[in-house]
């Protein structure tokens, strides 16, 4: 969980990526086997949940969007507990009653999981409002993709975090493709961080595959937003490389384009560095992985034998 220690390092950065790509590849095999239900994965963005959540502190809120496993499990989430939670058993963080684009953690500062494209956004204001009236400490961090940047309510809470001078570190994970269409197709500029001026606000892009970039440019911005009680848009650029929602063939995704951004998949690029800097062994790393999927076939097993919520919880923990 992160606290106001050191940052982790590129090792503690790339496993903590492999239990999250390992994560999702636990459902995406439960899902192809009728055993786990589909899901949006973040497949390809690792390095820039990861990143950008190595670099806040304990008091710092989230809320972020249907792609959010990076998010959840850098803040310190329990895997087991995670997929119960998915699979719609009791011991989920939610009881099995939000599915896998619901999760919240409050016990981890984790306000909101919204399936609503920018449904987090339009939240976000007012968990930084609140933070600023009652004198908090902490910022928020705020998770969404391009296609949110395209919706009305991105103009909407960028624009009153502005005028109202909110502690929110706003993350754009441009990950290339807005459900089954292209940025291309929605957005005339590849860089959704250049609207940041339009709003008297600082921006900054960032490579989103590269895990320790990603870090360095999340700690600047979010000690701006400290420093200066104002909002800051961190664009991390980066690339969805499963579809959409499990199953997904993706037939309608450029084969060229896919294979030049899996050429530079965020692990594989750790990996390499932290072996050509003589830090890790191709086989610490082998092993490290294996000790990882260890690890997510104990939390599948875990959450499998978790039961179903009795039926009397469907009146429990329901607001009017």
């Amino acid at each position: 969980m992160p606290a106001n220690h050191p940052l982790p390092d590129e090792l503690a950065l790339f496993e903590q990526m492999l239990r999250v790509r390992a994560y999702e590849e636990t459902i995406v095999a439960g899902s192809a086997a009728g055993k786990v239900p589909g899901t949006c994965t973040s497949v390809g963005q690792e390095a820039a949940g990861v990143g950008v959540v190595s670099a806040l502190r304990a008091e710092d809120l989230i809320l972020t969007n249907h792609r959010s496993a990076a998010h959840l499990l850098a803040r310190g989430a329990d895997p087991g507990r995670l997929l119960a939670e998915v699979m719609g058993r009791r011991d989920g963080y939610c009881k099995g009653k939000s599915g896998s684009l619901h999760i919240s953690v409050k016990a981890l500062g984790v306000i909101l999981t919204s399936t609503i494209v920018g449904g987090e956004l339009s939240l976000a204001t007012g968990v930084a409002l609140s933070q600023k009236m009652l004198g908090r400490p902490g910022i928020v961090a705020c998770f969404f993709g391009d296609g949110a940047a395209c919706e009305g309510i991105f103009h909407e809470s960028l624009n009153l975090a502005a005028v109202w001078q909110l502690p929110v570190l706003y993350v754009c994970e441009n990950n290339q493709w807005q459900a089954f269409v292209h940025r291309r197709e929605t957005m005339h500029r590849d860089h959704v961080s250049e609207r940041a001026a339009s709003y008297g606000m600082e921006g900054a892009t960032v490579d989103g595959n590269d895990v320790l970039a990603v870090q360095r440019a999340a700690l600047e911005a979010a000690e701006r937003v400290r420093a200066g009680g104002r909002p800051f848009l961190l664009e991390t650029y980066t690339y969805r490389s499963r579809g959409h929602f499990e199953p997904d063939d993706q037939a309608y995704v450029d084969a060229a384009e896919r294979a030049a951004w899996l050429a530079r998949d965020p692990i594989d690029l750790a990996r390499r560095r932290l072996i050509e800097s003589g830090r890790l062994s191709a086989a610490a790393a082998d092993a490290l992985e294996r000790r990882v999927r260890d690890h997510l076939a104990a939390a599948l097993a875990y959450a499998e034998a978790s039961p179903y919520p009795d039926a009397a919880e469907m009146l429990t923990d329901v607001y009017a």
